[in-house]
């Protein structure tokens, strides 16, 4: 369950930023967080999971005057059943009231906590000598107020850019939040109202030993004797009976009772009934009603069912799928639950009959229990997979099968992997990949959204170490899965299957080794460089190893190339510092002299500008290198006829290109989003196709080819414009259909990179073909250190760039060789 982010850097069409992208998880743990003034929206929210780790203590005044120990502390306590990991945590904390966001100060943390264990986090220390606290099982360098402040316990090492006041926690945010005590003045807390204000001398205490848990600060807290303890401290386990469940439960029983741990359970004057002999109250059909909401949100329900996928595990879900094995009769409900419960509250497995109690909750659109009080494992039983056929009836929504367990049968093609390394996501579609509705006729966005399915790897972990389907070989555009089964889930706007057993993808889209061939004695490439800076944190490689990896792709792409002549996008407009470097490493490796570059004239003064290199053995340049200083080209085109050695036909190489499609405050008037699916600036890049075409006719170029990143796909206005104007598409005579795009969006196909040709240079091309090196490959693969698992990347061609290159072949007449 996540929503997305895709940002769309100035000099691209949108979504290629591979140092950005949000993730938002599962806000389940998210429950009871609250600003002073804010009102609670859902009866859900107002209670967070049981059995989890919790801050039992919080003192801000060490070191200060009267204060009895000198270093500040905050103290954890597992309040659950079972032994609670807290690797990959942190201790988080920010001003009462303040700007200052809880990233700005934190502290990551490890290790485990068993039931009832303390784990003591010893922080800054005052000016003040005093006390000194029992041996720290973390030390950090959090420095907390002494009367007021927010401390967050947070499931990431990652600061949270948020605060809860000023600068408002989203719902991904707050779902990484495990606790939250706000105390004195502060503005965010969880419950009705802030913890008590502190003292030199005194410290936030969670009643019952840190037992007491009502999702309320005002109530768990009240301002005592500091008394800090640690892991050594005897464990202290909240050992109140549970209550035996009713066929009437309460409410809000989410609230482990306060009990000393030295206390023993009053003993029962009846014999406890067994808590499978207490049936449902409801089938969970009634429970899903058959709208896109439970007529029952909002009470407490006693269901039935059995497991059929277990999400528990830590950083999953936390919880789990349960469905009717006696299904009602009507197909408009489902048949199917999600049960918020991790396995520290009660842990599950596969084909277990459970009676569940919990309150009717629609969370972002999915309906599920939380909080749940109460999973009893009554014995076994086997679900069946709902066959379901892709595409979906016109009209039709996956709503009747939400939770349900389902199987795909149908070859489903991976058709986005955008997020494949980030949250484990790819989508398939049944009948092919999907294109862009703007790139070729006949494309319906209302049929590819029916014949689509997002497949969800059921992990809550953002950029996981271990990233699905990459083994044995990493999954591209065009593979193909066969039999995928899974629960069909609901969050963040979408439908998702998360799978219960491991998807198989078939390489039905072979890698290949080197571009198609394109015949003649003239060899013309396009290719985008993905932002190819020799200065460090910059658009490109932020450190001098990210620097050699992207060289290394880069290089290894032209060779695979082996052009005359190419045209370069997106290289840093520093002179010839950049291009230079890139024909120094190609010379490395193909020869000295091999390559030359030429010198932009005009390069403009955007921070990425075109450039060409060439092969002087193969051609001879004719007359000056061109371009133009007409404002429409904010990166200007480099403009050069070239001849085979020894003579014959010339031809004219511009390199252009366009500005993106991202839209921005600078769009105005035409240039602004028309809803035709051009995006911004569909005006602006008109102007440069028609500006493009005035250059042919005043300079007189002979046999023109105009190449480059146009940021316009095929049906788009300016490659109409272009066409219009007498070009050809070489991408759209010589490549099929099937194989003419090379860039992927928002898991949508579609040709940004294009070459066109003069009427006359048209009858000398012998072929053009698009080498996938590029948009089929996920991201995971390309020359970025951060995330990307180091055992995957390669000094090779495959994603060297986010768009794939283009290779065209001439046969000119004269010259020699």
């Amino acid at each position: 369950m996540r929503a997305l982010s895709r940002a769309f850097p100035d000099d691209h069409p949108g979504g290629r930023d591979t140092r950005r992208g949000a993730r938002a998880v599962a806000a389940l743990a998210a429950a009871g967080l609250l600003t002073a003034g804010v009102t609670v929206a859902s009866p859900a929210s107002a209670s967070a999971e049981p059995g989890t780790v919790v801050i039992s203590q919080v003192y801000g005044g060490g070191g200060n005057s009267g204060a009895p120990y000198t270093n500040d502390y905050v103290e954890l306590f597992n309040r659950g059943t079972a032994a609670i990991s807290l690797d990959g945590w942190s201790l988080q904390y920010t001003s009462a009231t303040g700007t200052g966001q809880f990233g700005s100060q934190k502290q990551n943390l490890s290790g485990s906590l068993a039931p009832g264990q303390y784990h003591l986090v010893q922080l800054s220390a005052g000016s003040t000598p005093s006390g000194t606290l029992p041996s720290a099982d973390t030390v950090g360098t959090l420095s907390l107020s002494a009367t007021a402040g927010k401390v967050a316990l947070v499931r990431s090492t990652e600061g949270l850019a948020c605060n809860g006041g000023s600068s408002p926690c989203t719902p991904e945010q707050t779902a990484q939040i495990a606790d939250l005590v706000g105390y004195g003045t502060a503005n965010y807390f969880e419950g009705s109202a802030a913890a008590p204000g502190l003292s030199n001398s005194t410290a936030a205490v969670r009643a019952g030993g840190g037992c007491a848990d009502t999702d309320d600060n005002a109530a768990d807290f009240a301002a005592g004797t500091p008394a800090p303890r640690n892991t050594a401290t005897p464990p202290a386990p909240c050992g109140a009976a549970s209550p035996s469940p009713s066929a009437s439960p309460s409410a809000s029983p989410s609230v482990s009772p306060s009990v000393s741990p030295s206390a023993s359970p009053t003993p029962s004057p009846t014999p406890s009934t067994d808590p499978c002999d207490v049936p449902a109250n409801r089938q969970i059909a009634e429970v899903q009603g058959s709208g896109a909401a439970s007529p029952l949100a909002g009470q407490t329900v006693r269901v039935e069912g059995i497991v059929t996928g277990d999400f528990q595990q830590t950083g999953q879900q936390s919880g789990f799928y349960f469905q009717d094995p006696t299904p009602d009769a009507d197909p408009a409900t489902s048949d199917g639950l999600f049960a918020f419960a991790r396995a520290s509250f009660k842990d599950v497995k596969v084909g277990d009959r459970v009676l569940v109690t919990g309150r009717v909750t629609e969370f972002n659109g999915l309906t599920e229990l939380s909080p749940v009080t109460a999973v009893d494992v009554c014995g076994t039983g086997t679900i069946t997979p709902k066959v379901y056929d892709l595409p979906r009836a016109d009209g039709a929504t996956f709503e009747p099968y939400e939770n349900v367990l389902v199987t795909f049968p149908e070859p489903l093609t991976v058709t986005d992997h955008y997020n494949l390394g980030r949250f484990g996501e790819v989508t398939v579609a049944a009948g092919g990949r999907l294109f862009q509705p703007t790139d070729r006729e006949g494309v319906s966005p209302a049929l590819d959204a029916r014949r689509s399915l997002l497949i969800d790897d059921g992990s809550n972990t953002e950029n996981p170490a271990t990233i699905p389907y990459t083994t044995p070989q990493v999954v591209r555009l065009g593979d193909t899965a066969v039999g995928v089964t899974g629960v069909l889930s609901y969050g963040f706007g979408a439908y998702r299957l998360e799978p219960t057993k491991q998807i198989a993808f078939l390489r039905t889209n072979p890698r290949l080794p080197a571009p198609l061939p394109v015949g003649g004695n003239v060899r013309v490439a396009s290719l985008n460089t993905l932002n190819w800076f020799t200065t460090l944190d910059s658009r490109g490689a932020d450190t001098a190893e990210e620097q050699q990896r992207q060289l290394k792709k880069i290089v290894a792409t032209l060779k695979g190339l082996d052009a005359d002549v190419v045209g370069l996008m997106e290289v840093e407009n520093n002179g010839q510092t950049a291009v230079d470097a890139l024909v120094d490493a190609l010379n490395a490796e193909v020869g000295a002299g091999t390559y030359a570059a030429l010198t932009h004239p005009y390069p403009g003064t955007d921070a990425i500008h075109v450039a060409a290199i060439y092969k002087p053995a193969k051609l001879t340049l004719v007359g000056e290198t061109r371009s133009s200083t007409d404002p429409v080209f904010r990166r200007p085109p480099l403009i050069q006829t070239f001849r085979r050695v020894g003579g014959g036909q010339p031809f004219t190489l511009l390199v252009n290109h366009f500005k993106s499609k991202g839209c921005d405050e600078e769009a105005t008037g035409g240039d602004t989003d028309q809803g035709d699916g051009q995006s911004c600036y569909n005006a602006e890049r008109v102007r440069q196709a028609k500006a493009v075409l005035g250059l042919i006719d005043s300079m007189d170029l002979p046999n023109p080819l105009v190449i480059g990143d146009l940021n316009a796909y095929g049906e788009e206005d300016p490659i109409h414009t272009l066409e219009t104007g007498g070009l050809t598409s070489l991408s759209k005579r010589f490549v099929p259909a099937a194989q003419r795009y090379s860039y992927l969006f928002n898991g949508l196909s579609g040709e940004l990179d294009h070459a066109m040709a003069g009427k006359q240079l048209v009858k000398r091309v012998t072929g053009a073909t698009i080498w996938h090196v590029n948009a089929d490959e996920p991201r995971i693969l390309d020359y970025n250190l951060e995330f990307n698992p180091p055992s995957l990347y390669r000094p090779d061609a495959f994603r060297s760039s986010d768009h794939d290159p283009l290779l065209i072949g001439l046969n000119l007449p004269g010259g020699k060789g």
